[in-house]
């Protein structure tokens, strides 16, 4: 919060740990929240409901054609307008039909990031959960929407602009931290949502990303997988099974601090991925973020669908140097990676 009336929140980006993709196959994942990149809703309120363009993100003014074709070929036709407007609908909407009653007045939002673009680290939904937070601030409710339904109100903002995801960002990004997720059909039949476990953030060792500053190959991730393994097929339904139980197993591991179980955990994570969705899905810049990784020794998987890399480095400072020779070979940015505490208040974990 700062000055009179205004209300900023910010949301991080995620790394999915172990167990992705599994998220939207009835599975178990562990997500991280990392303090490296943000996004920050600001609301004022205001006299009129205004909901302001960022100056990069959103850009309108060009000096010729040929500039504004090169924008959209790098930057695509999307600013975060559109997410703010979406969620402003879900959480009116939501309100309503829970007999949610909200005050009659207006607000200004804005937003910033620093998210890079198409790096799988979750920069969308960081906007609209930034938002969202604003929302409930403004209106006065948090106490009335649970933590763990917020989750589906940002994807359900998402899923209006026809963005196709998983809830396992999302908790990340509500909760903060690390998370221990648990998406079995039980639980999101019966409740809804999954149910959602934060774990100690000094369980983890110390963790490192790579990423493309300019990712151009980031290949059809979701190929024909979903398909096939709504049509059971044995390969398909098997390997996931095993993506979600390496969530169960990285649980373990982290809690006995065993850190040789986890980088075997989280290679075995990539290589069940690339066996399912095959290398013309993942894309060769991404593989290629693996395997550098991979041949100074570390372990390295996706954070989420392509465009990030998180890297384990076992042996250590020496291994992080020659690692950093290898990205700077390859032209990948490596960083450490920095960890954000569980963002719940003491209103949030009454509404657990």
């Amino acid at each position: 919060m700062e000055g009179e009336g205004v209300i900023k929140h910010k949301a991080y980006a995620r790394v999915g740990l172990l167990g992705n993709p599994s998220d939207v196959y009835y599975g178990n994942t562990i997500s991280l929240s990392l303090a490296n990149f943000s996004a920050t809703v600001t609301l004022h309120p205001s006299n009129d409901l205004l909901i302001q363009p960022h100056p990069i993100h959103d850009f309108v003014r060009f000096t010729s054609l040929p500039q504004l074709v090169n924008r959209l070929n790098n930057e695509g036709y999307y600013g975060g307008v559109r997410l703010l407007m979406a969620i402003c609908k879900v959480f009116h909407n939501y309100c309503k039909e829970n007999a949610i009653t909200l005050a009659e007045k207006n607000f200004t939002l804005s937003y910033d990031t620093d998210i890079p673009r198409q790096t799988g680290l979750s920069g969308s939904s960081a906007i609209v959960c930034a938002a969202l937070n604003c929302l409930l601030d403004f209106y006065d409710v948090r106490h009335l929407i649970k933590v763990e339904v917020r989750p589906g109100l940002v994807l359900a903002a998402e899923n209006e602009l026809g963005i196709v995801a998983g809830l396992q960002d999302r908790v990340a990004q509500v909760y903060g931290g690390l998370v221990y997720m648990d998406f079995s059909k039980e639980n999101m039949d019966k409740l809804g949502h999954g149910v959602y476990e934060p774990l100690d953030v000094n369980l983890l060792p110390p963790l490192h990303l790579i990423y493309a500053e300019n990712p151009s190959d980031s290949g059809k991730v979701h190929s024909q997988v979903r398909q096939r393994w709504l049509n059971g097929e044995e390969f398909i339904v098997s390997s996931m099974k095993e993506v979600a139980n390496l969530a169960k197993e990285g649980r373990k591991a982290l809690e006995e601090k065993d850190y040789s179980k986890f980088a075997a955990l989280m290679n075995r994570n990539f290589d069940l991925r690339r066996s399912m969705f095959g290398d013309a899905a993942l894309g060769d810049l991404n593989i290629k973020m693996v395997e550098v990784a991979r041949k100074v020794g570390a372990a390295s998987k996706f954070t989420g669908s392509g465009g990030a890399v998180v890297v384990y480095c076992p042996h250590g400072d020496s291994q992080v140097k020659q690692l950093q020779e290898e990205c700077n070979q390859a032209g990948f940015v490596l960083q450490p990676i920095e960890l954000v505490p569980s963002r719940l208040n003491d209103i949030d974990l009454k509404t657990l």
